[in-house]
């Protein structure tokens, strides 16, 4: 921990000389302070914490400690508001819509995320990044996840501008999946895999994912996807998970609530590699989380050794997190996991 904390100080101070130029220079231009602070904790805590950010989003606690170690006298919700104050009277600044952008997407506010790259693309309609961001929170945010027209539409436009745009291609090649163009899909993610660290989870997993769109196609897999294909297929995870709620909370449960039970990577994109949806009034419950429940073909439980779990009663009946949900964890469990996962939702989003 003293390696860690002597670590961040480091950092934040370069970041600090770095940046506190241009801070100034963006104060006599009229930026808030919000800015520069939400600057920061981008630069420091993605590179830093990144899987820690996954697993503790959402609780201020945690993210009031990441400003206190930085040494800012915000919290990243204060920042954020004078972000928005600040976008209110210049509602033209690229800079400020994207680092809104950024910053809602990593808290998991995927609706607001996708408005700040709507926003973007209004301004500059070639920005790659906004039409990649658009489409993934816009799939996000659907129940079933489907890849709509308009993204679809951008990701392509996304794709040419840039051709090695990798969250472009995967999401370009999972939208071809969908709609049954498996040897389209198996193309466009066969332009994603040069790019991967050969032998990482991500690799295996698009490896895994050509041969299947191949096999779809009627074609023969690649050689390096049909190698992991064989592997992968031998054992399909399934990892059981009993659900109870707190006594304390049971009066905040209402009619129609639904009931989100998930596993999420440790690190990377926070959609998750299974979930399965039923009535919250079932609670107490027991599931069991398989690679049939994948939102995607290519990302599943079988594709890492160690997941992320938890439960949300949603009011909305939406599974993108609101205020007032109900949510609870197991913390990161390992797939291979023979024994019931528990989880107790205590906690009130």
């Amino acid at each position: 921990m003293v390696f860690y904390a002597i670590a961040a100080a480091m950092i934040a101070v370069a970041l600090a000389v770095l940046l506190l130029p241009l801070v100034r220079q963006g104060r006599r231009s009229g930026r808030s302070r919000g800015v520069f602070v939400l600057t920061l904790a981008i630069a420091l805590v993605l590179p830093l914490a990144a899987g820690w950010l996954y697993l503790e989003v959402g609780t201020p606690v945690a993210i009031n400690g990441a400003a206190t170690q930085t040494g800012m006298p915000l919290t990243m919700q204060q920042a954020v508001s004078q972000l928005r104050a600040h976008l209110a009277e210049k509602p033209d600044d690229l800079q400020a819509w994207t680092l809104l952008a950024q910053t809602s997407a990593m808290l998991h506010n995927t609706d607001d995320a996708r408005d700040a790259y709507e926003h973007i693309l209004k301004l500059d309609p070639n920005n790659v990044d906004a039409m990649v961001g658009w489409a993934e929170a816009d799939a996000m945010l659907k129940s079933d996840h489907v890849i709509g027209d308009r993204a679809v539409a951008l990701l392509k436009h996304a794709v040419q501008l840039q051709p090695d745009s990798q969250r472009g291609l995967w999401l370009l090649g999972t939208s071809e999946f969908q709609q049954g163009n498996y040897s389209g899909a198996a193309a466009t993610w066969r332009l994603l895999a040069p790019q991967l660290e050969p032998g990482s989870e991500v690799a295996k997993a698009v490896a895994e994912q050509i041969s299947q769109a191949d096999a779809r196609a009627g074609g023969a897999p690649a050689e390096a996807a049909s190698t992991h294909a064989a592997a992968a297929t031998t054992q399909e995870a399934a990892l059981q998970v009993q659900v109870s709620l707190a006594s304390d909370l049971k009066a905040k449960l209402a009619p129609g609530d639904t009931l989100f039970i998930f596993a999420r990577p440790v690190s990377g994109p926070p959609m998750p590699l299974a979930v399965t949806r039923l009535e919250a009034n079932q609670l107490p419950t027991k599931v069991t989380l398989t690679d049939a429940m994948a939102m995607t073909p290519a990302l599943k439980l079988s594709s890492v050794a160690q997941v992320f779990v938890g439960a949300r009663i949603s009011h909305s009946g939406q599974p993108i997190a609101q205020p007032g949900d109900l949510e609870g964890n197991a913390g990161i469990v390992d797939v291979a996991r023979k024994t019931p996962v528990a989880i107790l939702i205590d906690k009130v989003h």
